[in-house]
């Protein structure tokens, strides 16, 4: 079987790992295996908070959807249900900014979900 001294491959792989690990404190940006776990416990973050950044902006916007529907009267889970009973298809992320932006658009989205809540009550007290 042939020898295999991988001088090329082996240098630019250990070149791009050097790469993506300049600006690390101390060994982490000089010595290969050093940089090697620290690049690859870096990408793992990386990973992890683009999933974290999807929960913290839907919790924001559930933050703000609430501190509006608070100012008309309601609940969010009240709003969102009646929102649900509406037959309105708005995602959260449209919600929030009517509620940041349009406080005079987002009570009228209010006053639609009270409407859904109080028929479909008396749909239910009515059977």
């Amino acid at each position: 079987m042939p020898r295999v001294k991988r001088s090329t491959k082996r240098n630019d792989r250990r070149k791009k790992i050097l790469k993506r690990a300049s600006g690390y404190f101390l060994t982490k940006s000089k010595l290969y295996q050093a940089a090697q776990e620290a690049v690859e416990r870096g990408l793992m973050f990386a990973y992890t908070g683009r999933k974290q950044k999807k929960r913290q902006y839907r919790a924001l916007w559930i933050v703000r959807i609430n501190a509006a529907c608070r100012i008309n009267g309601m609940s969010y889970s009240t709003f969102i249900n009646g929102l649900k009973l509406a037959g309105n298809g708005l995602d959260r992320k449209i919600l929030a900014d009517i509620a940041v932006n349009d406080a005079a658009g987002f009570a009228t989205l209010a006053e639609q979900a009270k409407a859904a809540l109080k028929s479909a009550k008396d749909a239910r007290t009515a059977a």
